[in-house]
């Protein structure tokens, strides 16, 4: 590593591979746009977008109002789960961690089940909260609680503990210990309830409205910037714990950061979105085999594109463009990044060591 942080023995990464994934982002972007029920023209989309009022009302309706907020909840949705299962593969150096290894996006689960569950047992209080937030809102509140919830748990356990397996193991037991408890409130759920939840669980970018933006964006946007900024710590943990004390890293003091950094990107999503798998997992990977480096300089950047690109297919797959059929989006997800983890699996002889 030089003294800029920057992981030696790495090839540059050419000009026109990042062309190349702008505008590959750019094509989804305006494909998503584009297709769906009801396909609309390339041509008004640009004009609507570029503020021009010679297109039909419901036309801009449909473009501002439902399709350019779920295409940048998509965008954005990718690129933070990215990020997010970047960092937790960096900082535990296992390249199947994802982005809800520390249990947050488990945590979100949890409080989503204990409102939608338990509907019925809450009397007033579900009516008064929906009165005052809005049905989806409610949700997304609950998904925030309990997300926020095991984050300081797992935050207050960086404190204690030295070792990065210690704390992803807890992660994981977070984890189970909510998933229990959301299988313990379904079995005395109402059917209707039970479906509500498992509805949410397929995911979702379409539950982004423009005033839930105000929050969604800014949290997501922050968490990117925070990922930025611990690229030399993130750089230094490659090697190891030992090697990033003696590169003047504070370890435990990095760890936290690049935790809490996670924890609200992952936590966001699932708040707002559904708990979306496996983005978190393929894209850092695709990131590296095609910049074929490990410095995160230039793959915070990639991932960010990567990932805002995949989810966008992920979307355009999901709508089933042309039809009223609406897939599963956790259902496309998986389609497109299991065969990526098994790549990775047959790749290496051993699945513990970091991406070449």
């Amino acid at each position: 590593m030089n003294r800029t942080g920057r992981v030696s023995l790495i090839p540059r990464v050419h000009p026109v591979l990042w062309a190349g994934l702008v505008l590959l982002l750019l094509l989804f972007f305006a494909l998503d746009m584009a297709v769906g029920s009801a396909n609309v023209p390339l041509k008004s989309i640009f004009a609507i977008l570029s503020g021009s009022n010679d297109e039909p009302e419901r036309l801009r309706q449909v473009v501002l109002l439902f399709r350019l907020p779920r295409a940048l909840t998509a965008m954005l949705t990718g690129a933070a789960l990215g990020i997010a299962g970047l960092k937790m593969q960096t900082l535990f150096r296992n390249p199947l961690a994802d982005p809800f290894v520390l249990g947050v996006s488990s945590g979100a689960s949890l409080g989503v089940a204990v409102v939608v569950l338990t509907a019925s047992g809450l009397g007033g209080v579900l009516p008064a909260l929906a009165g005052f937030f809005g049905n989806y809102s409610v949700i997304i509140v609950a998904a925030i609680c309990g997300a926020s919830f095991v984050m300081v748990v797992v935050l207050s356990v960086a404190r204690k503990v030295e070792n990065a397996v210690t704390l992803m193991i807890v992660g994981l037991m977070f984890g189970y210990i909510a998933s229990s408890l959301v299988s313990v409130l379904m079995q005395f759920a109402v059917e209707t309830q039970t479906h509500n939840y498992i509805t949410w669980t397929f995911g979702s970018f379409g539950g982004v409205t423009w005033s839930r933006m105000k929050i969604f964006a800014p949290a997501i946007l922050a968490g990117i910037f925070m990922a930025w900024t611990l690229t030399k710590p993130l750089n230094a943990f490659l090697l190891g714990d030992d090697y990033a004390r003696s590169m003047g890293v504070n370890v435990r003091h990095a760890r936290i950061r690049i935790i809490f950094g996670t924890s609200l990107l992952a936590g966001t999503v699932t708040a707002f979105c559904g708990p979306i798998g496996f983005l978190g997992i393929a894209v850092p990977h695709l990131s590296r085999m095609l910049l074929r480096t490990n410095d995160h300089h230039a793959l915070i950047p990639a991932v960010v594109l990567l990932g805002s690109s995949l989810a966008l297919v992920a979307d355009i797959v999901a709508q089933v463009p042309g039809t009223d059929i609406s897939l599963p989006l956790n259902a496309v997800t998986a389609l497109i990044g299991a065969p990526v983890v098994v790549g990775i699996i047959l790749r290496r002889r051993n699945v513990g060591e970091m991406t070449r």
